[in-house]
Formats: C-alpha cells, structure tokens, sequence
C-alpha cells in the first residue's frame, strides 16, 4: 500500500526545510536553532507516524492526535512557506509540542520510499457457499490431500496467493466440507498474529477447542493445556493469514502439535512463498485469479440486484472492462461490484489537463523548479496508462478527460478529511478542510444568495489552500463581495479561481496572499485594471488573464513578481475566434480592429475570408495562431506575413 497522506505532509514539511531556498532564509534571519528543534521534532513524528496511522482503527484518543498532528503539520508548512517567501516573521516553531510516549508508537521503517501498511483483520470459519465462485477444482485438490493416509504425524498443506485472491474463502469451504467433518475428529480455526506471537497463537487454539479463554494463564500453563486438547486426537488446523516468517516461532509451534494422532493436517495460507516453503511439507497450492467467466458471475452478483434477471447492457458492458482490469482477483471484483449496486446509470467526471498543471504545482505537489512544462500532460498519460482515467482525448496539447464514478468516489472517501465540495448554500466547513470546489450546478435551486456562501464568513476558511471553481460559472456567482470575502478571509491560499466574475476591480488587499501561486481571472468581462499592489505577489506562478475584455494595461511593476511562469492575457487589442457562428458579410468584413496584435482562430469555417479582411492589421501583429480549422491552407501569403 503507498504511503500515508498524513505520512506524506510530514516528508514535504521536513524536505522543505531541507530546500536551500528555505535555508537560505533560515541564516538571513538568524533562527536557525528554532529551526533546528522544529525540526528535531518533525524527525520524531515521522519515525512513529506510520505505526499510528495503523494502530488508529481501535485508539480512540490516538485518532484525535493523529487529526490535531494533521492540522499541526498544515500550519507548520504555512509558517515555513511565510518564512521562505516573505522572510520577513519569525513564530516559535517549538510550540507544536513532540511525540507522546502515552501511545507506545513503535518506529516503523520506509522501503525505497514506499510504506507499507495493512489493516488486519480477525478471521472466522464460517462460509456461506453460495458467496464463492469458481474455486470448486481448488477445494477438491486440497481435500483430495486431506484424505489421503499419511504416515506422517503432522501433514502442513501451504494455499499462497497474494491479497484478495480468496486464500481464507477457499480455507473456509474446506473446513466446512461434510466429508472433512467425518475425516476429523477435531477442527480448529486460528487467525495467526502478525508477529506469530506463541502465547497468543497458543490461546487462540485453546479458545477455539473449548470455547474458553486462558489468557490469564501463563506460556507453561498454556502450552500443557495445549497437549492436553491434542492428545491422541485427529485434528485439522486452519492457520489462517500467516506473515511472520519466524522458523524458530513455527517449529516450537509444530512441536508442541506433534501430540495429535498420525494423519492429522494444517492448513496454512499466506501471501508469502517464504513463509510456505519454512512451514509446509507438502507442495504449496498457489491460488490463481478467476477465470473471466466466474468473475463476472462474481461481479453480477455483487453489482447488480438478483431480483432484476437482465441488468441493463450498457452497465453489462462497462461491468466486463471493469472485471478485466481486476485480472481474477475476487476481492477486487466483489468490491467494486458493491460500489456499483446503488448506480443505474453510467457516470464519469470530466477533467481538462489545461488546469492541472497550476493546480498540482500551486499545491505543491510537483516542484515549481521542474525545467518541463508539459509535465500535467505526462502525468495525464500515465494515469491513462494505469487505467485510472478513461476517454481521454487531446487537441492543441491539452488532454481532456473523464475519472470513472469508482475512482472518483474512491479519491473522495482518501481525501475527504481535506477536501469539500460545497455550494453556495454552505453553512459551514469542517476545521480541517484545506480545499474546497464548487459544482457545476452549485447554483441551483437558490433564489437568495447574498454575494457570499456563508462558510467563507466563518473562522474555519481562513485554513483554506485552494478555491476551485467549474469550468462554466454562473456570471451572478462571483461578485465583488464574493471576491473581497476570498482574498480577507483566506490568506494561506495557494490557488485562487475567480473565473467569469462580474466585479470591474480586484481589492488591493490581494498583496496579502503571500503564499498565491495561481491567479484565474479568465472571463471577468468588466474587469477594468489591476492594483499595482498584486506585484508584490512574489510567489505567484500562473497568472490567467484571457477574456477580460475590458483590462486596457496592465500595472507597471509587472517585473517584481519574480516567480511568474505563465502569463495568459487577453486586453482590448486581443482578437479570440473560437468555434463560433461569424458570417463575414461586406459589411462587417471591414470591422476589425486595426491595431490587433494578437489573433487566434479555432474551429472557424470561413478562415480563408477572415484573413483576406486583415490586411491593415498586419502592421501591428506580433502573434497568430490558427487550430482545428480544415479549410486553412499553408500556401497563401497575407500581407507582410505567411501563414505556414
């Protein structure tokens, strides 16, 4: 499993401490021994971090201290961002307190970079039959084994397959066969502990031969017990789910059941070959995926309700992709089958790369200092090449795409202690939220709306990193006000969307989003001017100005925002055709401007016509671009420019 969210915030805070950008600002300031504790303290945190976010799940007050570290190491990264680009506050940075001993945390190692964490659940031997499917030749291989006279006193039959391949059903069916029951005069079932502790291990046989619980007896007073229950007995043993591959544990084990009658069997499953080849002395049966056919008899009956004798065909055909990319595993066929029993329609949300590439590295999940900047588009390819996203199509390098219902929900459920989707109507956020994003359809059904969502006036969004709005919003969404209550109230804020706003001027207060990498004020139509003050935004990267008709310049100082990648504007001298319904006419076909300096035509029939009308406008061109248009040939010349 890959590591942690919580996890990875304290590797970023730690790495951004260690950004010579950061150090550089460290010695200017002279709080290097601050630093230095703080981060003393972070090292601590990181060292038993993953072992309580394991152990979480049955540690109340552990949870709570997980949740307060959360917001802990949130605001520290505000307090190092203020430090690195503003370098002008110094915080104490020891007051975030240090590791609690009170929750016996172990340090748990991190191999090349990957964490690997599991939850591990308690197992039981009962099986409704009818909920496995296609492991009849499995089970009938096994028992066949299992009938078998054995001189040996103590058989051991290894099942291995890796997680959710259906080791501890096919165990199950075993164990609950008729003629297993009569081949056995006593059947014990055992969920082995992670670490293969004896005491315990040695418990849980004796709990389930007598139904009693010795856990008040010491390992002598066990291990006679033990014998006792075995003696002269012909058992059957499941030990199920076996990780420690602890030979000196296992054979002290098999020592003390060597007390059974001759022909007594041990069933072991596990995910490790290791593991199988130290306990068993039988050859290992390895567990292979589902063929398609029975998982889609899986699938169906977990996705669909078996009251409806024909599921619709369009699902049909989405379910058989679906199961093919689970490539036989049950667990993962039975699970996304289950996400699928409420949905009757066939869903997907669709992305455009165009704005991941700030999003992602206002966020600071991609490094600002990457020299490629089609980064966005790469990571987009990937996903497509792990089956994440799906209908992905590209056009002028900007890939729109759609994220399956399942994989949206599950990105949901990971990030929903940060994120929120709210509306307009919005009461209230969580403490914790860090980004929220307005649907498509957050305006609904509102009749009242007063400028402001009542959440941006509370205390809790003055946490908020990003404000994300719909590709299309309504024009009577984003006010002045709704634009004031953003910049004042929210000052730790990364990503700023203020698209197809109506206001005619931003606030000079927007000099104290310090920490703003990305700016959208696309579509702001009675957008006037900027206040000179937004150059003082030494941290901004993407700054979106297309579509504001209205903007005649831009302020002076333009050369102080440092850090500036991208610049996309759109003034009074900018010309943008886009798959429009234009007929050029004779009397129209002298209305253009004469001072254009940009022009960009997209999707337009009558190319050819509009750019024999621009004939004066040549003169002052600096940048032409034409995409998508089929009638557009490379041969003619324009004036003082060829079009090629």
């Amino acid at each position: 499993m890959a590591e942690s969210l919580l996890f990875s915030i304290a590797q970023g805070v730690l790495g951004k401490i260690a950004s010579p950008a950061f150090q550089e600002a460290v010695a200017i300031y002279s709080v290097e021994d601050q630093i230095h504790e703080f981060k003393d303290t972070m090292d601590a945190i990181t060292a038993v971090l993953l072992d309580a976010e394991e152990q979480q799940a049955k540690n109340h007050r552990l949870q709570l201290w997980l949740r307060r570290l959360r917001d802990v190491l949130y605001d520290a990264e505000d307090v190092l961002d203020e430090l690195e680009c503003e370098a002008l506050r110094k915080r104490v940075l020891n007051r975030y307190g240090g590791v609690k001993e009170k929750f016996d945390l172990n340090v748990r190692s991190v191999d090349n970079g990957v964490v690997h964490l599991r939850s591990r659940e308690m197992t039981y031997s009962f099986v409704n039959k009818l909920d496995v499917v296609g492991r009849e030749s499995d089970k009938d291989k096994i028992i066949k084994i299992l009938m078998q006279p054995d001189r040996k006193n103590l058989s051991v039959i290894p099942i291995v397959g890796i997680g959710g391949m259906g080791k501890t059903a096919l165990a199950k069916l075993i164990y609950n066969d008729d003629n297993v029951k009569k081949q056995f005069e006593s059947r014990l079932w055992v969920c082995v502990p992670e670490d293969f502790d004896l005491k315990k291990t040695i418990e849980g046989i004796i709990k389930d031969a007598t139904g009693q619980s010795l856990s008040n007896l010491d390992i002598q007073q066990l291990q006679t017990s033990l014998r006792y229950i075995i003696r002269d007995k012909k058992f059957l043993l499941v030990l199920d789910d076996v990780w420690s591959s602890d030979r000196s544990r296992w054979e002290e084990l098999k020592a003390l059941l060597t007390e059974g009658a001759s022909g007594s069997k041990i069933i072991v499953t596990t995910c490790s070959s290791e593991v199988a080849s130290i306990m068993g002395n039988h050859p290992a049966h390895n567990l292979k995926g589902l063929s398609h056919e029975d998982s889609m008899a899986l699938f169906k009956k977990w996705a669909f309700d078996q009251k409806e004798k024909h599921p619709r065909p369009d699902l049909l055909e989405m379910g058989d992709d679906i199961v093919k990319k689970c490539q036989g595993v049950p667990l993962l066929v039975k699970t996304l089958g289950s996400l699928l029993f409420t949905k009757d329609e066939v869903r997907g949300f669709e992305f455009h790369s165009v704005r991941l590439d700030d999003l992602w590295m206002a966020l600071g999940l991609v490094s600002s200092t990457t020299e490629n900047e089609d980064f966005g588009v790469e990571y987009v390819k990937e996903l497509w090449k792990r089956s994440l996203i799906q209908e992905v199509d590209e056009s002028e390098s900007i890939l729109t795409f759609k994220v399956h219902d399942l994989v949206h929900s599950l990105a949901t459920i990971v990030a929903r202690n940060d994120c929120s989707v709210v509306g307009l109507d919005t009461e209230e956020i969580s403490e914790g939220t860090r980004y929220i994003s307005f649907p498509s359809n957050s305006s609904e059904g509102i009749t009242n709306f007063d400028e402001v969502p009542p959440f941006l006036r509370k205390p809790t969004s003055k946490r908020l990193r990003a404000i994300i709005l719909p590709l299309h919003v309504n024009d009577r969404v984003i006010t002045r006000e709704f634009a004031r209550t953003c910049i004042s109230k929210c000052n730790h804020l990364r990503y700023l969307d203020l698209m197809d706003g109506t206001f005619e001027e931003l606030p000079s207060s927007i000099r104290n989003l310090k920490q703003l990498r990305s700016l959208n004020l696309s579509g702001n139509k009675r957008l006037k001017k900027l206040p000179d003050t937004i150059c003082e935004l030494q941290s901004l990267l993407y700054l979106y100005l297309e579509g504001c008709l209205e903007l005649g310049e831009l302020p002076k100082n333009m050369d102080r925002l440092v850090n500036l990648r991208f610049l996309f504007v759109t003034t009074k001298q900018t010309l943008n055709i886009d798959d429009c319904k234009l007929v050029l006419t004779e009397e129209n076909k002298s209305n253009f401007p004469l001072n254009l300096r940009t022009l960009s035509i997209s999707r337009f029939e009558q190319v050819m016509e509009l750019l024999q009308c621009l004939d004066k406008s040549t003169c002052t061109m600096e940048t032409f671009a034409v995409y998508d248009c089929p009638s557009f040939t490379v041969d003619v010349q324009f004036g003082q420019f060829c079009a090629v």
